[in-house]
C-alpha cells in the first residue's frame, strides 16, 4: 500500500486481511459461461490456470443432481418395460432404421432394439442382456425390479440418506431374500420318464409370449428339444446341436420337432429322387468341377478337334468325380459348394440325389447326427466315411414350390431342428425367441431342480422376510432394508396392473393369506383362475433364476448409486 492511509492500512488485524483476500479469491475463482460455471481456479498471484481442460464444451452434474439424473433415466427405460411383465403383459412393435417390424415383450430384444443413447439407459440394456445371457429369461422382470429399487432409493436421498448407506442396506437385504429363496424353495422330481414338472416350468415361460396359446405343444416341443441333446450325467446342454428353423406359411400349430437336420434347400435336379431310405450320405466341401490354375491364363481353340478334345476332358473330370461317390457307396451327395449344369445331369444320369450350396452350420450338423465325415477332395471318399440316415425326404409346402429336406432317423440323433411355421416372419421370429427362454428354463431345470412359485409369490415372501430382519438393523440402513422390501412389492402390484386387476387389493389381499397362512406359495391369480395359490395353478419359476434377477438388479442399483459425478459433452457450444 502506498500513500498517506498506507500506515493505516498495514495495522489491520491479520484475520481481517485475510478474509478480505478470501473473499477476492472467491470472487475471482469461478467466472460463469452462460449457466455453466468454469472450473478455473486463481492462485495467490491471481494467475488463472485450467482444473479441466475445454471445459466450456462439457457439461457437469454433481451430487444430488448426477443421482436425480441418473436415477431419471433409468426410471424411464424401465417404466416402458412395466406394461409387458407377466402373462397379460402387452407387446411392443419395434421399427429399425431400415424399416424392419419386430413385434415382441421379450425384455432382452425390445431393449436391444431401442437404441437407448444415455449411459445409465445402456447400463440397464446390459443388465437384461446379462440376464439372457446367463438364465435366458427373466429379462423384463429384472429390469422392473431395478426400476422399482431406483424409485425407492430417489425417496431416501430427498431425506438425505448417503447413497453409501442405502447401497449398504439393498445389500444386507438382498442377502436376506437370496438365502430365503433357497429355503422356501422346493425340489421337482423328474425322470427321464416322468417329465411332468419340466413340461410345467417351460410352460409358464411361455404363458407371456405370442404363442400362448400352444403353450402346452410348444413347451413338449422345447423340452423334448432340450432332452435329445442334453449330456444328463453332466448336467449340461449344448444348444448348438438345437436348429431353428422357420418356414412362413401353415399354422403356429403346425410347427414339428425333426430328430435330425432340416435344410432349407431342395434336390439339385427336380428329377431327382424325393425319399431316400437308409441313405448313406457323402458331405463334400470340394466343388463338382474341373480343376482351375490360380494364376491368370488363356487357352486358344483354333480347331475343331482341339475344342472336342478339351470337351472330352472335361467330361472325363466330370465321370471321374461322379464314379468317386459311386464307389464310395453313397446314395446322396451333399455338397457345401454349387456345380455346374453338365456335373448336375451326369448325377441325374447315375441315380445319385445330390444337394449343392449347403451353409457350413448345416454340413457340421448333419456330420454329427448321422455320423459322417466331411470330406475335402474326392480322393479320400472312402465307405468309412459315410454318414447313414433312416430317411431323407423333400417336403413342398403351399403353392409357391417353396422345398425343404428334412434328414431323419439318425443313429446319432444329437442334433434336432425344431420347424416353427407361422403367418409371417414375425411371429416366426417372436417364436424362436420364446421358444429359446423355454429350452433355457428347462436347461437351468436340469442344472438345477429347485423352483420357486411365480405370481408374485416369491417376491411377496422376501418382503415379509425383509421387514422382519429391518426389525435387527441398526442405523440409517434400516430405511434401506425397508425400502428393498417396498421395492419386491412392486413386482405383484405391476402383474395386477397388466391382468387388468385393481393392484393395492389385490397386493393386500395376497399378504394378508401368506401371513395368516403362513403359506409362501400363494401370489396374485393374473388368469382369474379363482385360486390364489400358485402350486395348484402350476406356476413355476427356477429358483437360480430369480436369485439371479435380485443380485443382477442389485449391483446395478449400488452402480448407479455411486455416480456422484457426470462430465460429458455439452449440445450447447
Amino acid at each position: 500500500f502506498f500513500g498517506p492511509r498506507s500506515r493505516q492500512a498495514s495495522k489491520k488485524p491479520a484475520s481481517q486481511r485475510k478474509r478480505r483476500r478470501d473473499s477476492v479469491y472467491r470472487q475471482m475463482q469461478a467466472p460463469k459461461l452462460g449457466n455453466l460455471t468454469q472450473s478455473i481456479a486463481f492462485d495467490e498471484f491471481g494467475q488463472p490456470f485450467i482444473i479441466l481442460r475445454e471445459q466450456d464444451k462439457q457439461s457437469r452434474l454433481r451430487g444430488k443432481d448426477a443421482h436425480k439424473a441418473n436415477i431419471l433415466a433409468a426410471l424411464s427405460v424401465a417404466k416402458i418395460m412395466r406394461t409387458s411383465l407377466g402373462p397379460r403383459g402387452m407387446d411392443k412393435i419395434l421399427v429399425s432404421p431400415d424399416g424392419d417390424v419386430t413385434v415382441t415383450n421379450d425384455g432382452a430384444t425390445i431393449l436391444q432394439k431401442m437404441d437407448v443413447t444415455h449411459e445409465i439407459g445402456k447400463l440397464l440394456v446390459e443388465l437384461s442382456k446379462s440376464q439372457d445371457d446367463e438364465i435366458g429369461d427373466g429379462t423384463t422382470g429384472v429390469v422392473v425390479m431395478a426400476g422399482a429399487l431406483l424409485e425407492e432409493a430417489e425417496k431416501l436421498l430427498d431425506k438425505g440418506i448417503h447413497p453409501i448407506r442405502i447401497a449398504q442396506g439393498f445389500e444386507d437385504a438382498c442377502q436376506v431374500a437370496v438365502d430365503h429363496l433357497a429355503k422356501i424353495a422346493d425340489r421337482v422330481p423328474w425322470t427321464e420318464k416322468k417329465l411332468d414338472a419340466l413340461y410345467e416350468t417351460a410352460s409358464t415361460t411361455l404363458g407371456s409370449k405370442i404363442i400362448s396359446r400352444f403353450q402346452k405343444q410348444m413347451a413338449k416341443i422345447a423340452v423334448d428339444a432340450v432332452l435329445s441333446v442334453a449330456d444328463l450325467k453332466r448336467k449340461d446342454v449344448n444348444f448348438e446341436l438345437i436348429k431353428m428353423e422357420g418356414k412362413v406359411g401353415g399354422r403356429l400349430e403346425d410347427t414339428m420337432l425333426v430328430s435330425g437336420v432340416v435344410l432349407d434347400k431342395e434336390m439339385s435336379h427336380s428329377q431327382m429322387a424325393k425319399e431316400i431310405k437308409d441313405a448313406k450320405i457323402a458331405i463334400l466341401t470340394c466343388a463338382f468341377e474341373p480343376p482351375k490354375p490360380k494364376t491368370k491364363h488363356k487357352l486358344d481353340i483354333t480347331t475343331a478337334e482341339a475344342y472336342k478334345d478339351l470337351y472330352e476332358r472335361e467330361q472325363k473330370y466330370f465321370k471321374d468325380m461322379v464314379q468317386k461317390c459311386k464307389d464310395s457307396g453313397a446314395t446322396l451327395i451333399l455338397c457345401q459348394w454349387g456345380f455346374d449344369d453338365e456335373a448336375n445331369h451326369l448325377l441325374l444320369q447315375s441315380k445319385l440325389p445330390s444337394v449343392r450350396w449347403v451353409g457350413g452350420v448345416e454340413i457340421e450338423l448333419i456330420a454329427i447326427a448321422t455320423g459322417a465325415r466331411i470330406v475335402p477332395r474326392f480322393a479320400d471318399l472312402a465307405p468309412e466315411k459315410l454318414g447313414k440316415a433312416g430317411l431323407v425326404r423333400e417336403i413342398s409346402f403351399g403353392t409357391q414350390n417353396d422345398k425343404m429336406i428334412i434328414i431323419e432317423k439318425c443313429p446319432l440323433s444329437k442334433a434336432v431342428t425344431v420347424l416353427i411355421r407361422g403367418g409371417n416372419q414375425m411371429i416366426i421370429d417372436e417364436a424362436k425367441r420364446s421358444l429359446h427362454d423355454a429350452m433355457c428354463v428347462t436347461r437351468n431345470l436340469i442344472r438345477d431342480n429347485r423352483i420357486v412359485y411365480g405370481g408374485g409369490a416369491a417376491e411377496i415372501a422376501c418382503s415379509l422376510e425383509i421387514s422382519k430382519f429391518a426389525d435387527s438393523v441398526s442405523g440409517i440402513e434400516q430405511y434401506a432394508v425397508r425400502s428393498f422390501a417396498d421395492a419386491l412389492e412392486q413386482i405383484p402390484i405391476t402383474l395386477a396392473e397388466n391382468s387388468g386387476l385393481p393392484p393395492i387389493p389385490a397386493l393386500a389381499s395376497v399378504r394378508k393369506a401368506q401371513i395368516e397362512q403362513q403359506c409362501h406359495h400363494l401370489g396374485v391369480d393374473c388368469l382369474q383362475k379363482g385360486t390364489l395359490d400358485m402350486k395348484k395353478q402350476r406356476v413355476f419359476e427356477t429358483l437360480i433364476g430369480k436369485q439371479q434377477q435380485l443380485l443382477l438388479a442389485t449391483q446395478l442399483v449400488r452402480m448407479i448409486l455411486k455416480i456422484d459425478d457426470v462430465i460429458q459433452p455439452s449440445d450447447k457450444f
